[in-house]
C-alpha cells in the first residue's frame, strides 16, 4: 500500500450539489496545495444534470448525486421517492475501479453525504468500494426514509468531519448529526461557512488524520 511505496495517498473527490468535478477542482486549490506530497485529489462529476442549470456554463453544467424532488434537492427534505442515488453509487464504484487504487474519499456537501453512504456500504463489506477512510466536509445524513438503511448501524470506518460554524447551506448541527452515525469520528470545527477550509489550523488537522494511513517517511 501507500506506506510501503511512500507514495501520496489518493482520494476520490465528490463535489457538492450544483457543482461538477471541474468546478470542485477549481475551488479546492488551497486544499490541494496544503496536501501536496501527502495526498492527491481525483475529482469525478455526478451523473445527473441539474435541470435549468445549462445556462450557467454550457460546457460544464451543474450536476447532482440525487434529487429530493423532480430535478431539485434540499438537504432538509424527507422525500418519499428520492431519485438517482443508485446511478451515483455505481459511478463511484466505476471510478474506484477505473482510476484506482484509491485510499479514501473526500466529499463536500451532497458529495459528503454520498461518501458517508459509501462508507456504510464499505463497512458492511461491499467489495465495490475499497476505501479505508473518508474526509466529509459540510456533510449531512439523508432524510429520505429510503436511505435510512445507511444509518441503521454505527459505521465503522475512520472519518474526519469538517464542520463550518457559520455554514448557512448545511447547518453545523446537520454535520454533527452525521458524525454521530460513525464509530469514533474525528470532528474539525472551523469558523467559516460553506466551503472546504484550508488555513494552517485545518491543514494540520487534515495531515494528522491522513498520517494514520500514511506515516511520514523516516518515522
Amino acid at each position: 500500500g501507500a506506506m510501503s511505496a511512500g507514495r501520496p495517498l489518493r482520494l476520490l473527490s465528490l463535489h457538492g450539489y450544483r457543482q461538477s468535478g471541474r468546478r470542485f477542482h477549481q475551488r479546492t486549490g488551497a486544499l490541494r496545495k496544503s496536501l501536496r506530497g501527502r495526498a492527491e485529489l481525483v475529482e469525478i462529476s455526478a451523473p445527473h444534470l441539474v435541470p435549468g442549470g445549462e445556462d450557467d456554463d454550457g460546457d460544464d453544467p451543474p450536476r447532482g448525486w440525487w434529487f429530493s424532488g423532480p430535478g431539485t434537492f434540499e438537504a432538509e427534505e424527507a422525500p418519499a421517492e428520492p431519485a438517482g442515488l443508485d446511478e451515483s453509487l455505481a459511478a463511484v464504484a466505476e471510478a474506484l475501479a477505473e482510476h484506482g487504487p484509491f485510499d479514501g474519499l473526500l466529499g463536500f456537501s451532497q458529495g459528503a453525504a454520498l461518501a458517508a453512504m459509501v462508507c456504510a456500504l464499505r463497512a458492511r463489506g461491499d467489495p465495490r468500494f475499497p476505501v479505508a477512510f473518508a474526509i466529509l466536509v459540510a456533510g449531512f445524513a439523508s432524510r429520505a426514509p429510503a436511505h435510512g438503511q445507511f444509518y441503521r448501524e454505527p459505521i465503522a470506518l475512520p472519518t474526519l468531519h469538517v464542520v463550518g460554524d457559520t455554514d448557512a447551506v448545511i447547518a453545523a448541527s446537520l454535520s454533527r448529526e452525521l458524525a454521530q452515525h460513525f464509530v469514533e469520528p474525528v470532528i474539525l470545527n472551523h469558523p467559516g461557512g460553506h466551503f472546504v477550509p484550508a488555513a494552517a489550523e485545518q491543514k494540520k488537522a487534515y495531515l494528522d488524520f491522513l498520517d494514520r494511513f500514511c506515516p511520514s517517511q523516516g518515522q
